[in-house]
């Protein structure tokens, strides 16, 4: 056997203190994990509204305030956004899970295709509730 000199191993650094760079499969693995936890959110306020509904007209009529304040209306849109961008990137998932666009710059271009859905299915869905009255 060879004697080695070498001395101890320097520890890997974190990837944000390697100097790497955000691109588009990056930001995208991170957004689908936000908008899923976002959903969440989503969810209990769908349980607040059926609970709402449950106590009574006045609970549900101030229920109905409160979602359909600016604030409410931000929240409504970013959940809207989210479910579409978290529906695009679970289809692109699903096409990985059966091998296929791994390369990386067909996994770029689905990733912002993923992005320019969501955008797109959200604009229409509020521009839509917004000509018939809904807001």
């Amino acid at each position: 056997m060879t004697e080695t000199t070498q001395g101890p191993r320097e520890r890997p650094l974190s990837p944000h203190l390697m100097g790497w760079r955000p691109h588009a499969t990056m930001v995208g693995s991170i957004l689908h994990r936000i908008t899923g936890s976002a959903l969440y959110g989503g969810a209990l306020i769908l349980a607040g509204w059926a609970l709402s509904l449950a106590a009574g007209p006045d609970a549900y009529q101030a229920f109905m305030e409160l979602l359909g304040s600016p604030l409410g209306k931000l929240v409504l849109f970013g959940l809207t956004l989210s479910l579409f961008y978290h529906l695009a990137k679970g289809v692109q998932h699903l096409f990985w899970d059966s091998g296929k666009g791994f390369a990386l710059p067909i996994a770029n271009m689905a990733t912002i295709a993923c992005f320019a859905f969501a955008v797109a299915a959200t604009l229409a869905v509020w521009a839509i509730a917004w000509m018939t009255g809904a807001l």
